[in-house]
């Protein structure tokens, strides 16, 4: 029989994992304060639950000595546990809103859903003016439930990469919502940039190429 504190801990270690990326069970208990042993329990769980899955950790085609070290990353199921809970009434209302006002007025409707990211990156650019623009976007989408980081990628600028979408299955049906997302990163941004793989898509994460930049003031201006 489980213990009460087991599911809430479970949760927290999925959690982890969602914020952070594929994780190995020693990262997760330094990250959590747990023991090991306690990870592999949970970790076992949550595989069993196929909210994640194990993954070699080495590259195909590397060697090393000993076992190599598994990594956990999180699944589509896994995914589901998170910000999802309303999916049906919004995709109830949106379709709706398509029967109704077309696809104008859902474009409309994306539009303003998006509104937050050109409404608040100015704010953080000027609070935080040793972010680079994409580290600012970064942010702004993290508080919106996105878990967003930032790659760099040398000659070419930074990848804006989002663990989590919590309107991907409603953007699975309407790709508005991620068409608005990229053009108001563009706008904010004032350049064009290159969305390269979605959640809504079926991929494991979201990702936008940002090209390298002028300078921030230009950016902010």
């Amino acid at each position: 029989m489980e213990f009460e504190t087991d599911q809430p801990t479970r949760e927290r270690v999925a959690r982890s994992i969602l914020e952070q990326g594929p994780s190995t069970a020693a990262a997760l208990a330094a990250r959590l304060d747990l023991t090991p042993a306690a990870v592999r329990r949970h970790l076992d769980h949550l595989v069993a639950e196929e909210a994640v899955e194990a993954r070699d950790a080495r590259p195909a085609g590397t060697r090393g000595r000993g076992r190599p070290a598994k990594v956990f990353a999180i699944t589509e199921t896994g995914r589901d546990r998170f910000d999802q809970q309303y999916d049906d009434l919004a995709l109830q209302a949106l379709r709706f809103l398509a029967e109704t006002g077309g696809d104008d007025a859902v474009r409309a409707f994306a539009d303003r859903r998006m509104a937050f990211i050109e409404e608040r990156f100015a704010h953080v650019v000027a609070e935080e003016p040793a972010l680079s623009p994409a580290e600012a976007l970064a942010q702004v989408f993290t508080a919106e439930g996105y878990v967003a980081g930032v790659r760099e990628l040398p000659l070419v600028g930074e990848q804006l990469c989002q663990q989590h979408c919590p309107v991907s299955h409603v953007a699975h049906e309407f790709p508005q919502l991620c068409e608005a997302e990229t053009a108001a990163i563009s706008r904010v941004l004032g350049r064009h940039v290159q969305r390269l793989a979605t959640i809504a898509h079926g991929d494991g994460v979201c990702t936008t190429c940002i090209p390298s930049t002028p300078t921030r003031e230009k950016v902010a201006q």
